[in-house]
């Protein structure tokens, strides 16, 4: 990330100050990786192979198209240009290949599972359109619960970032390009990236919080494969300015292609003096990935743990260190333990939620708080009438609003309740700031049950044994 006259390194690796400010930059999330086709190595019957390879070969026996007449070395741009040579229907094209790979039992390849463990990432891009990376982020930080947030670009249908990336409450996947369909909103052809790349670069069509983020940050564009012009292109997009002019955010291009083109590289060298170049996507990562664990050890460890990998806290062991807060799932698990707050009262509810799961209680939140509409409502009151228990979180917040969806959360509860028997345990009340349960704006029941005390959220070793085991009593 150096701005001196030797920042263009086509060669196998970066050297030692390079890393060490990478590493720097990562630890402070100031880079955002750009996953690129090159990352996807698959495990076929045929051996590894490169998913858009294997995918364009697929293609061919379902949209009938004469291998003969494709080149030898063909691509899936090239298949889909003879098919629709033939007068084939555009859009018979994406669905088909979205039952290719919706039928394809791919792991998430190694590469992408690696980048997805430096938990110090919080915001991906990839120029793909499948959903490995999303799978690779899940299985690495979630123990394989559907938890990231994905989101899409196309042309007619701008998605941009829910909030400033300050903001963000789970790592998010934006794909660039648009992401698989049945409907032609994602690139499969060199038409279609035309059209995207356009729309791109039209004030009104581009997702401008997410390109502030990409003007902003330092960037890692990781396996791309793009052509000399389209790198050019894609840099002085990304960045916003003319790509000579001094910029305190550089990039590495770690791919296989850009280092073999000398054009490329002198255009570079002669402009761009803040890119890095770096031979081999795979081998970038790896790398990346081994140097990353090296200065983070015990961060690394932990985030494997909070992640599902190792076995959960016993609920009678010695006093636990809450792990890392991770978000909710998108859908509740099975006998989860429902915590219903006030939006004010976020920060104490995860660290709720952290101290719970350190010592293997499954817990649920509504993270998103859409509070519109019908579908919405229904969601939650699914969730209540199968939750294992129902956390009331009361605070201050909660006292002073005499209106507020937690208080209709509350009701649903009372009313699940109800149905139980008496002294059946369902509804556990939590004060997170010492709020008074006598004294409290709370229906009159919940003044009947024990308020546990969990100052800022910061859940008790008492506590966590104690939920833990009407879970175990229960079967849960």
């Amino acid at each position: 990330m150096k701005t001196d006259s030797t920042a263009i390194l086509p060669s196998a690796t970066l050297d030692e100050d390079a890393w060490e400010d990478l590493l720097s930059y990562i630890e402070e999330r100031r880079v955002i990786p750009i996953v690129g086709p090159e990352l996807l190595q698959v495990a076929t019957d045929r051996g590894p192979r490169q998913l858009y390879d294997w995918v364009a070969e697929k293609l061919v026996a379902r949209l009938n198209v004469a291998r003969a007449d494709l080149p030898e070395r063909y691509t899936l741009n090239d298949v889909v240009c003879l098919f629709l040579a033939g007068r084939g229907r555009r859009e018979e094209a994406y669905v088909r290949l979205r039952s290719v790979l919706k039928d394809a039992p791919f792991e998430p390849p190694a590469a992408l599972r690696q980048l997805a463990a430096i938990t110090d990432f919080d915001l991906f891009v990839t120029t793909t359109f499948d959903s490995l990376l999303e799978s690779a982020i899940n299985l690495e930080r979630f123990g394989g619960t559907a938890s990231t947030e994905v989101l899409a670009y196309a042309p007619n249908r701008v998605v941009d970032l829910p909030a400033e990336r300050e903001r963000l409450t789970r790592p998010v996947v934006y794909h660039l390009f648009g992401k698989l369909s049945a409907f032609p909103t994602y690139v499969i052809s060199d038409e279609d990236l035309l059209e995207y790349i356009c729309g791109l670069q039209n004030e009104s069509l581009v997702p401008e919080r997410l390109f502030h983020e990409l003007e902003h940050n330092h960037l890692l564009v990781i396996g791309s494969n793009f052509s000399n012009w389209l790198a050019r292109l894609f840099l002085r997009m990304a960045k916003r300015h003319r790509l000579s002019d001094p910029r305190e955010v550089g990039e590495v291009l770690a791919d296989d292609e850009v280092a073999q083109d000398e054009r490329l590289v002198a255009f570079l060298q002669q402009v761009s003096v803040r890119t890095r170049i770096y031979t081999g996507a795979e081998r970038f990562v790896a790398e990346l990935h081994e140097r990353w664990q090296r200065w983070h050890p015990a961060v690394g460890a932990a985030a494997r743990k909070a992640g599902g990998f190792g076995p959960s806290a016993q609920s009678g062991a010695a006093p636990f260190t809450p792990a890392r807060f991770l978000p909710p799932a998108r859908e509740m698990p099975d006998q989860a333990v429902f915590i219903s707050y006030a939006r004010e009262d976020l920060a104490a509810v995860q660290q709720i939620k952290a101290g719970l799961e350190a010592a293997g209680v499954t817990t649920w939140f509504d993270m998103d708080r859409l509070e519109a509409g019908d579908d919405y409502d229904h969601k939650i009151q699914r969730n209540i009438a199968r939750c294992s228990y129902f956390i009331p979180v009361i605070s201050r917040t909660t006292e002073s609003r005499l209106e507020g969806y937690f208080r209709r959360e509350w009701s649903y509860a009372l009313d699940r309740a109800r149905n139980m028997a008496d002294g059946a345990l369902f509804i556990l009340p939590v004060s997170v700031d010492g709020t008074d349960a006598a004294q409290a704006r709370v229906p009159e029941r919940f003044k009947a049950l024990h308020f546990t005390q969990l100052d800022g959220g910061q859940v008790t070793q008492e506590f966590a044994q104690r939920l833990a085991g009407l879970l175990r009593g229960r079967g849960a």
